[in-house]
């Protein structure tokens, strides 16, 4: 069977053509200071606080925590040597959260859901924020079986318990 380069030129031209770009807004920030695994960002007006950020040029995921008028700051939550004073910050529009269920049992992640043990993709669409509200106390059990450390000092000045 012969391919035939008029008919895949066609066939380009009519796809280029037809071709209609969806518009998409995303908020945008640059790095103006960054130290100690902390980044200060400029330009990212509608970031949300404990939403994920990108830096664009390594990947590297953040959390947006300290938020003011002018600028936001952000934990970097991985390798930050490389990200220096220019680089790109893009919003991604998810709170900070970590797959839940079964598909978690004997899995290993790090601190933004990915998993670090080899073994593939969490296959899971449950998630749960890494921020949340704990249960008020009426809903909570009563701590009512004393545990122990061993150390005397911490035994005597601090009451540790747990649920029965």
């Amino acid at each position: 069977m012969a391919v035939r380069t008029d008919d895949i030129t066609a066939l380009l031209k009519q796809q280029i053509l037809n071709y209609k770009p969806t518009p998409s807004q995303t908020d945008v920030g640059e790095v103006i200071e960054v130290g100690d695994g902390i980044a200060l960002v400029s330009g990212l007006t509608n970031v949300m606080a404990g939403e994920l950020v990108e830096f664009t040029k390594s990947g590297v995921l953040g959390i947006a925590l300290n938020l003011t008028e002018e600028n936001a700051g952000i934990i970097i939550m991985g390798e930050y040597q490389d990200i220096v004073e220019g680089d790109i910050v893009r919003s991604t529009g998810r709170i900070a959260s970590v797959p839940v269920g079964d598909a978690m049992i004997g899995r290993v992640i790090n601190a933004v859901g990915q998993p670090i043990d080899g073994k593939g993709p969490i296959n899971t669409d449950k998630y749960r924020p890494v921020e949340r509200i704990a249960p008020g106390v009426i809903k909570r059990k009563s701590v009512n079986v004393p545990v122990q450390t061993g150390i005397v000092a911490v035994d005597a000045l601090i009451p540790i318990g747990r649920p029965a």
